[in-house]
């Protein structure tokens, strides 16, 4: 009795001591039958990420974070163990993120083209990747801390932005608004009107803009007919006359411009006899018109015109005697 005791007492041991192994070894998410590839990413800091958060890939749990650690040049370097059998991405980085509400953290493995394209992000991580090697670069997404903190003071801004327009928009601000509205109505109705009274006129025009399109097509057909008559006049040979007519014209105009040309040649060369000719006969005038000279004083002189009035009255009377009185004054005689 007493042996089989000491036997389920061993029993018990050997089993409770299996299920501990059992349980260690699925806590600790061991995989016997596949071993693990340790990857190494570079952050510079982590938030709230620590050993033994997942490690995703397309959303499925690859891996796990194995360890963390301080390095050089205020880096945060940390081990991600990653099954073996896992097709990784051709430039694979790490982004540390906030999984739930509930401050759990993981890491997310994605390709260095698929990843968020936020600018700050991205400095982050061609920041991580800089000194190169086989470090992954690795960054890390605001908590959900950070961003309710964010949301919280772009909250207090609007508010803050509210009450200044509550504070702008008073009494007399809303009525300034409504008379504008009233105003934008009324000239909204104007414009109608307007409008309608265009139309009218704008019908007007179009029927003139018909009225016109019909007098252009008489036109155009006067025009076809008008190049039919010249067609016809140039297959008759009148437009070559025409031509050769314009042509002797224009021989003609030139000769008289050759003529004219040598006139005014002529008349330059003696300009100065003209000139002289001119002064003469205007220092003539110029005595006439003062009375010097025979011929001044025959002008302003009425007494010779009175004489010569006289004279030429006895000569009427002295023909007139002649012919009524031949023989007073001639005789004949034949023999």
């Amino acid at each position: 009795m007493k042996r089989r005791n000491e036997f389920l007492v061993g029993i018990s041991v050997l089993i409770a001591f299996a299920v501990v192994v059992g349980g260690a070894i699925w806590l600790s998410e061991t995989d016997l039958g596949n071993p693990d590839v340790v990857h190494t990413a570079r952050f510079r800091e982590i938030g709230g990420l620590g050993v033994g958060a997942p490690v995703t890939l397309r959303g499925v749990k690859v891996g796990r974070v194995n360890a963390i650690r301080l390095a050089d040049n205020d880096w945060v370097e940390t081990d991600l163990k990653v099954r073996v059998d896992v097709v990784l991405p051709a430039k694979p980085v790490a982004i540390a993120a906030s999984g739930s509400l509930f401050g759990e953290w993981q890491v997310t493995v994605v390709d260095l083209e698929g990843a968020p394209q936020d600018p700050e992000l991205r400095a982050r991580l061609a920041e991580a990747g800089a000194p190169g090697g086989d470090t992954w670069p690795g960054a890390t997404l605001p908590d959900i801390g950070q961003l309710t903190q964010q949301a919280s003071r772009i909250a207090g801004d609007i508010g803050l932005i509210t009450n200044r327009v509550s504070g702008a928009l008073d009494s007399s601000a809303i009525q300034d608004v409504r008379r504008s509205l009233h105003d934008l109505r009324e000239a909204a109705d104007r414009l109608a009107e307007f409008a309608r009274r265009q139309t009218g006129p704008f019908n007007e025009v179009t029927s003139n803009l018909a009225v016109t399109s019909g007098e252009v097509g008489a036109a155009s057909k006067r025009v076809n007919a008008l190049l039919g008559r010249v067609d016809s006049a140039t297959a008759d040979g009148q437009i070559v006359d025409i031509m050769n007519s314009t042509r002797a014209t224009a021989a003609d105009l030139r000769s008289a411009s050759s003529d004219a040309k040598e006139l005014l040649a002529l008349v330059r060369q003696h300009e100065r006899t003209l000139t002289r000719i001119l002064e003469t006969t205007d220092t003539l005038l110029t005595k006439v018109q003062s009375g010097k000279g025979s011929l001044g004083l025959l002008a302003r002189d009425s007494t010779l015109y009175l004489e010569t009035t006289a004279v030429i009255a006895q000569m009427r009377q002295l023909l007139a005697d002649i012919q009524a009185n031949p023989r007073r004054y001639f005789r004949f005689s034949v023999f």
